[in-house]
């Protein structure tokens, strides 16, 4: 008997944990859907997970929910009846609350017009800043490419230095739009998703700055783990490197 009254305990809980009521709410309009399957997700574990779905009938609005237990960036994906996986799945800054999403099937991603969260206010911001630094990238690769069939090495060298320099700017502009923005969920998003590769000292410096709420969120909670596993990489190389030099000096 308190065998079977323990597993009853435990189902219970398990089915509690798993039935959390929804505290995001997704809606909106895809002008032009006929027909075609919706899906909520997120990335668990390096995995795509589908969180609600609806099947749409002639009838472009929806309406999807799911529990989240702290901001993060979800996706809006459309299996079209064509199945056509290209310029499909929408990606947004989602929070506790509602999100509304009004796009296009024939520009699914491009049209989408999301109001939700700072955060997602915030990215959107961010973006657009990204969008100047990849222009100017371009321009660089167009340039690069030219020199390459003039056979101008001295252009290239130029063109090397720009994009340094570029680089550079972009993730100072990145870790600064961090540090400005501590107090939301984007800052330690945007240092493990765009910055991950810097200094470690910029990172720890994103860290640092945050406040306590988003230090226990899920990107928070993230960049410390991330900081850690950096910090031993960059310890067992260094040691590595010691030991080297003592074995060249001996």
């Amino acid at each position: 008997m308190k065998k079977l009254a323990l597993l009853l305990v435990v189902l219970i809980s398990i089915t509690s944990c798993s039935e959390k009521e929804s505290n995001l709410i997704v809606s909106g309009k895809v002008k032009g859907l006929k027909k075609g399957t919706l899906y909520l997700q997120k990335i668990e574990d390096t995995i795509m997970v589908n969180l609600d779905s609806m099947e749409v009938d002639g009838d472009p609005t929806f309406s999807l929910e799911a529990y989240i237990e702290s901001p993060q960036m979800m996706f809006l994906y459309l299996e079209k009846v064509d199945n056509n996986r290209f310029d499909d799945r929408i990606d947004f800054f989602a929070d506790k609350g509602e999100v509304t999403i009004n796009t296009s099937l024939e520009k699914f991603e491009t049209d989408a017009k999301i109001i939700g969260s700072a955060n997602q206010e915030k990215l959107v911001e961010f973006r657009k800043m990204m969008s100047r630094f990849n222009n100017q990238n371009l321009d660089l690769i167009k340039e690069s490419f030219e020199a390459e069939k003039a056979e101008d090495e001295e252009k290239l060298m130029e063109i090397d230095k720009k994009y340094d320099q570029l680089l550079r700017r972009k993730y100072l502009y990145t870790v600064n739009f961090a540090i400005n923005n501590k107090d939301l969920e984007i800052a330690p998003y945007l240092a493990l998703s765009e910055v991950f590769d810097a200094n470690i000292k910029y990172l720890d410096t994103i860290y640092n700055s945050l406040n306590k709420k988003v230090k226990k969120s899920k990107y928070g909670e993230d960049l410390k783990d991330f900081l850690e596993k950096r910090r031993k990489e960059e310890k067992a190389l260094e040691e590595i490197k010691e030991n080297s030099e003592e074995t060249e000096n001996l």
